[in-house]
């Protein structure tokens, strides 16, 4: 299944919208491996659902097969923590920048693969049963380097100790030579001491000057005439004799023939890795498998996850569904949601509530659970029956694209334009607040279009639409292929509570300045939204029939003319109490009679 970029976005697979980060993502949720190479497979799953049935049975029946057996995975767990990162050793070695440390970590990680053959000989599902058929110990390659290779090389292949202990004969016998000119050293400095009598006299080794003979210049004076000078310091002089020199080219000459003879012995190795590096590959992507398949195992037993059953039809039906992001991030216990969609009458669901509510939540959800369905997984849900889906696509958010040059509506209706070319009567779509971005009636009039487009002909995508639209709501009536569903809310005391369950029927309003106020806006613009609400409600627009154009402001907004003062006036002045009741209406039908007349004139 290809994901574009905006659905890789919107569900959060691999990392979160707002700060970037794996925490918080499908991604984090999901991943549950103990290698590296476990760690890629996934992500590249998670990225690229399958659209073969019988492949994602497969996976399903590998997860169901450890989701049985505990004790399996807990020996799984402990067999991944002992393995390298295979693939990446394979690579630096054909590309031959491999160090020892590399050929000593593959030689550890291949004598754990009977191990890894022991487990998999427990498990009976075909995945896992073809990788026993497959299996392939590479214990020629554990043997080649066991036996040439150091237990605990250097990091550089240059600097000698590479090669075991008895393994060649020539390189036993150099090695003697050179820890033998050590001891060479520490003779021949006792020896001149002795002769000299300079107590403080030091043989010594650099590699710009090779061995010499160190004294202070306190006992120059003491030097033999033999000795001579190689390097003069601040504290004392530096020399040589024909026995320190003769010394010098047998032990450097023994160490320098040490060292490319063990490095060459290396490279054999290393070349014979490289010849075998598609054995390894089989092997290292057999472990990233069973690793994947190992995190689905565990993710499921720890969240209470489903084995969805997926078909060949158009029928997609989740009871008790979960956002498995959510769920685990949220401090509140998250109400489930059961979904059902299909090609016939309900194959768009037209979603409307309050911000906050859940809308998106829930719309996402369906989609990562979809998503998780065909990469193998379990999912969260109750149960879940889930026709095969070939794309996913989302428009959720407001953004602009600035150095693009599109606004925010623009790359909204792009995005829009996109999904309605590429869908197919496969596809799941989700469409959140389409033409919010531009003016109310352009907005309502896009989004009734693009509702009406998926909803002709027999066979069209499945679509969960959310919007603040409540006109839309008429269209369930009207067309076939349409339900409406709203998000459950309660009102206390003027404040708003959030069920998040959503069920059959439409919201009645929006809420919206309910939530402005769970947001914080100040009490004062809140307050004044209100009367302004009541004034909209009221029908206070007046339309400009002549120029058939929208209405002017309410008239709280509306500059007062002098005839309305002059009526606020009167009104100010009057004494109520004194104010008889026929003169009270006689005052009433005159003022009304007033602002008639401006209106007529104006």
């Amino acid at each position: 299944m290809f994901l574009d970029q905006s659905t890789r976005r919107n569900l959060e697979i691999s990392q979160t919208i707002f700060t970037n980060q794996k925490k918080g993502s499908l991604l984090w949720v999901m991943d549950k491996t103990a290698t590296s190479m476990g760690k890629r497979l996934l992500k590249e799953w998670l990225e690229n659902p399958l659209l073969n049935l019988e492949k994602i049975q497969e996976r399903q029946e590998a997860v169901q097969d450890l989701y049985e057996k505990p004790l399996v995975q807990n020996e799984f767990k402990d067999f991944l923590g002992q393995i390298h990162d295979l693939e990446r050793i394979v690579g630096r070695i054909a590309y031959g920048n491999a160090g020892p440390r590399d050929i000593v970590a593959l030689k550890e990680s291949i004598g754990y693969l009977p191990q890894f053959r022991d487990l998999l000989r427990r498990l009976e599902s075909s995945i896992f049963h073809n990788m026993v058929v497959h299996f392939d110990d590479l214990q020629d390659l554990y043997t080649s380097i066991d036996e040439k290779i150091a237990d605990e090389p250097p990091i550089s292949p240059k600097e000698g100790g590479l090669v075991k202990e008895g393994f060649s004969k020539e390189i036993d016998e150099l090695r003697d030579i050179s820890r033998g000119g050590k001891n060479s050293l520490l003779a021949i400095e006792a020896r001149e001491r002795e002769a000299t009598g300079i107590k403080s006299l030091k043989v010594g080794y650099n590699k710009v000057f090779g061995y010499y003979i160190e004294v202070s210049n306190s006992n120059k004076a003491l030097v033999p005439s033999h000795y001579i000078r190689k390097q003069t310091l601040a504290n004392g002089e530096r020399y040589f004799t024909e026995e320190i020199k003769l010394h010098e080219d047998k032990v450097l000459g023994a160490t320098e023939r040490l060292y490319q003879k063990e490095y060459e012995i290396f490279c054999r190795v290393r070349d014979n890795i490289a010849v075998n590096a598609a054995r390894i590959q089989m092997m290292a992507a057999y472990i990233a498998v069973a690793d994947v398949l190992f995190s689905f195992a565990k993710t499921a037993l720890e969240n209470r996850y489903v084995c969805p059953v997926l078909h060949d039809g158009d029928t997609l039906e989740i009871a008790g569904g979960r956002h498995p992001m959510v769920e685990q991030m949220g401090e509140e216990a998250f109400i489930a949601n059961d979904t059902f969609l299909d090609a016939e009458n309900h194959r768009i669901a037209v979603i409307t509530g309050p911000n906050m509510a859940g809308k998106s939540t829930y719309m996402r959800q369906v989609a990562l659970i979809i998503l998780m369905a065909q990469i193998g997984s379990f999912v969260p849900a109750q149960s879940a029956k889930i026709g095969l889906t070939d794309r996913i696509f989302t428009r959720i958010g407001a953004s602009d694209d600035l150095v693009g040059g599109n606004s925010t509506f623009m790359v909204e209706m792009t995005e829009t334009a996109d999904i309605l070319r590429a869908a197919s009567a496969k596809s799941f779509i989700i469409l959140d607040e389409i033409g919010r971005g531009t003016s109310t009636f352009d907005g309502l009039s896009i989004a009734w279009a693009v509702i009406a487009h998926l909803a002709a002909g027999e066979l069209g995508p499945k679509t969960l639409f959310a919007t603040h639209y409540h006109e839309l709501t008429c269209l369930e009536e009207e067309m076939e292929h349409i339900r409406n569903y709203a998000i459950s809310v309660r009102e206390y005391n003027g404040d708003l509570i959030f069920l998040r369950k959503i069920a059959p029927g439409k919201a009645n309003k929006s809420y919206g300045i309910q939530v402005a106020k769970l947001a914080g806006l100040p009490i004062g613009i809140i307050n004044q939204a209100r009367t302004i609400l009541k004034s909209l409600e009221k029908n206070q627009l007046h339309l400009d029939k002549n120029k058939n154009k929208a209405a002017e402001m309410p008239a709280l907004f509306k500059e007062i003319s002098e005839n309305q003062e002059e009526i606020l006036e009167e009104i100010e002045n009057l004494n109520i109490d004194e104010l008889a009741p026929i003169k009270a209406l006689s005052l009433l039908a005159e003022w009304q009679d007033r602002i008639i007349k401006e209106n007529n004139e104006h």
